[in-house]
């Protein structure tokens, strides 16, 4: 990482230093608030945990060769060096904050109620064919996991692509705060984390909370065909740069054949530029990720040709739209998390599947108080869609179930993953095309471990 002395640090976290002052002007190697991940030199940050207090591992990793810790109380024989601070996830924050700006980086911010994780994939595929892209890793996306993101952006990295995620007003703020994005993304505005923001105009207010901490002369593409972002007119004399399907906008789509679970045809248009792609993720809604994609690409310097290359270059990764081959079944491996679009979205993939499909359907979570009539819609869609066997597992995919049973196919319904693992042989055929899908707290990755190993 980026040389930082004991002195900066302290003074960037608001801390008050205790130790051995010829350490002042030393400079740590890295940071991490997992102990198990401590190295020679490192910086520890303690964070006070639901079941953990990170402060009963300072010992621990003092005698690791940790150069130097924060705290929230004092320290006696635990450590030599540290600095004191009134929080130390507040200290994280600030630190992040202060490292941000000291790079001479370009930063991609990402946010949206659907698709951050799929469309950060795209953007950072179609950057690395010029430049050296450091991405968020899995889930780190929030007030804990975007800071130590940031501290892994090193010399050789040339842009950061970072994914931001939220639950509630004020969380993007802070985010941004810390990220300061020279082009800030949104997806689109859907209906999750309904709890705390209420309804699509509370998430929109919420999400462009981002721009009030970009970079200057940042640059903010968005989803021209969400009804929400259109009405995004001007931020600070600047105009949004708009993505969809319609000609009118900055950047669009046309010539669109499905080819089915291998992916999507068209031709992507950026102005005066036009050119044909295979994007190889199936899934209506990965041209609106190769279109963001375009933008930035156009934005940051990169040629027709590399754009094209990076799209047609996308990886899918574990549990977002991973299509997982096995002796017995096709696998859509969509577990990661669900929200009543994205999960309509997915049953839109499976329906173009060549077999029998079926769907393997979790409860999704924070959707506030009109809960089970989204999983009922989700259930619609599915018998609208012609998905041939529903199985939906969960108290409030009991709902999911009953939505479903308005059309003709087969629907079963358990109450646990456990009720279903106990059937699953009985239920499945070789051949099968099965989606899994659910909110992150259902742990449905385990059912697609169990689908892998299944034997018929």
């Amino acid at each position: 990482m980026k040389a930082m002395s004991l002195k900066e640090i302290t003074a960037a976290c608001g801390g008050h230093y205790y130790g051995d002052e010829s350490k002042l002007n030393k400079e740590v190697s890295g940071v991490a608030i997992d102990s198990r991940k401590i190295e020679e030199g490192y910086l520890f940050i303690p964070i006070k945990g639901a079941r953990v207090d990170g402060h009963t591992f300072i010992s621990q990793v003092m005698e690791k060769g940790a150069l130097c810790t924060l705290s929230e109380k004092p320290l006696g024989a635990e450590a030599d060096t540290y600095i004191l601070v009134d929080s130390c996830e507040q200290a994280l924050k600030d630190l992040a904050e202060h490292y941000r700006k000291a790079l001479g980086i370009k930063v991609v911010g990402i946010t949206g109620s659907v698709g951050k994780t799929s469309t950060k994939e795209m953007i950072a595929s179609v950057l690395s064919q010029k430049y050296n892209v450091l991405k968020t890793a899995g889930n780190f996306n929030n007030e804990i996991g975007l800071p130590l993101t940031i501290f892994n952006i090193r010399k050789e990295h040339e842009v950061a692509v970072l994914e931001m995620g939220i639950s509630d007003f004020g969380e993007m703020h802070r985010l941004a705060k810390m990220a300061r994005p020279d082009i800030c993304v949104i997806t689109n505005i859907g209906l999750c984390h309904l709890e705390n923001l209420i309804d699509r105009d509370g998430i929109l207010k919420a999400k462009t909370e981002m721009f009030d901490f970009a970079a200057p002369n940042a640059k903010y593409i968005l989803n021209g065909d969400d009804d929400k972002l259109i009405t995004v007119k001007e931020w600070e004399g600047r105009n949004p740069i708009y993505f969809g399907l319609s000609t009118e906008l900055s950047a669009y789509a046309e010539d669109i054949h499905s080819l089915s679970l291998k992916g999507t045809s068209c031709t992507i248009c950026l102005g005066d530029n036009s050119f044909k792609v295979t994007i190889p993720i199936p899934g209506h809604h990965m041209i609106y990720n190769a279109l963001a994609g375009a933008l930035v690409g156009r934005e940051l310097g990169l040629s027709a040709e590399e754009i094209k290359s990076g799209i047609e270059a996308l990886v899918p990764v574990s549990g977002r739209n991973n299509m997982i081959e096995t002796e017995n079944f096709l696998i859509i491996d969509d577990c990661y998390n669900a929200n009543p679009i994205s999960t309509k979205a997915s049953l839109d993939v499976l329906a173009t599947a060549d077999t029998r499909k079926v769907a393997i359907l979790g409860d999704m979570f924070e959707l506030g108080e009109n809960e089970k009539d989204l999983h009922y819609g989700v259930g619609q869609h599915a018998a609208e869609k012609g998905i041939d066997l529903l199985i939906c597992i969960g108290a409030l995919s009991k709902n999911t179930a009953e939505g479903a049973s308005t059309g003709n196919k087969t629907v079963f319904h358990f109450d646990t993953k456990a009720d279903f693992l106990a059937e699953m042989d009985t239920l499945l055929q070789k051949g099968d095309t099965i989606l899994v899908k659910a909110s992150h707290g259902m742990e449905f990755p385990e059912i697609v471990e169990k689908l892998q190993q299944l034997v018929i």
